[in-house]
């Protein structure tokens, strides 16, 4: 009995230290390369460097993380092709999600997309990155979370978890992009909002994500 309370503290630590460090790469405080040294880490969570150690395991399995000998572990680097594979798998997971959602929307769910689209719209005065990339995984999240199948949910919430380190940087150096995305939410919306076929809404939500890839890829080979 103690020792298996003494392991289910170790495994709360871990987790904790996960969700930790998995938050500061999601909002760029731990940026692509960025070398997470266990001692560090540990002293800033007050704990000792194993569940520091189990946490980083873990994201090394999502790909977050990456290990090598003589360096240690640090952020996973995002490559272009990378970025490309990723974007055109989550277009095509997302965009069913969304389809398989449309039908089971919980009440309030429109309501709560259109108020987080309009605070996107507002971020567009004032061009903040990293509030404009938050508030749009929660505007996407909000849309893709009904869905019923929690084998295509997973995909969808991988493939997000693993743009993450780049999504900042991504609206930085293509800010026409912010506000093109806004008025393709609108779009989505207004989809949903009258009942739009199920495959209609998958390819809205398709084209919505492969236009984000043209815009990088246009950036990087103008």
């Amino acid at each position: 009995m103690a020792r298996e309370a003494v392991n289910g503290a170790a495994m709360s630590k871990s987790r904790i230290a996960y969700e930790w460090i998995k938050a500061r790469i999601a909002d760029g405080t731990f940026s692509p390369g960025y070398r997470l040294v266990l001692g560090q880490l540990a002293q800033e969570q007050g704990v000792s460097v194993v569940p520091i150690r189990e946490a980083i395991r873990l994201l090394e399995a999502e790909g977050l993380v990456t290990f090598e000998r003589h360096v240690g572990a640090q952020v996973a680097m995002v490559d272009e092709s990378e970025y490309q594979h990723t974007m055109q798998t989550l277009a095509l997971v997302e965009g069913y999600a969304a389809a398989l959602a449309a039908p089971v929307l919980p009440p309030g769910t429109l309501e709560r997309a259109r108020a987080l689209n309009s605070d996107l719209a507002d971020c567009l005065g004032h061009f903040e990155p990293a509030r404009f990339t938050a508030l749009n995984r929660d505007f996407h999240t909000v849309l893709f979370t009904a869905c019923p199948n929690p084998q295509v949910l997973d995909l969808v919430r991988r493939g997000w978890d693993r743009l993450s380190g780049l999504r900042t940087s991504t609206f930085s150096f293509v800010p026409g992009r912010a506000r093109e995305s806004v008025a393709e939410h609108e779009t989505i919306l207004a989809l949903l909002d009258r009942g739009a076929p199920a495959a209609e809404v998958e390819l809205a939500v398709r084209a919505h994500r492969l236009a984000t890839l043209d815009a990088f890829l246009a950036y990087r080979h103008p």
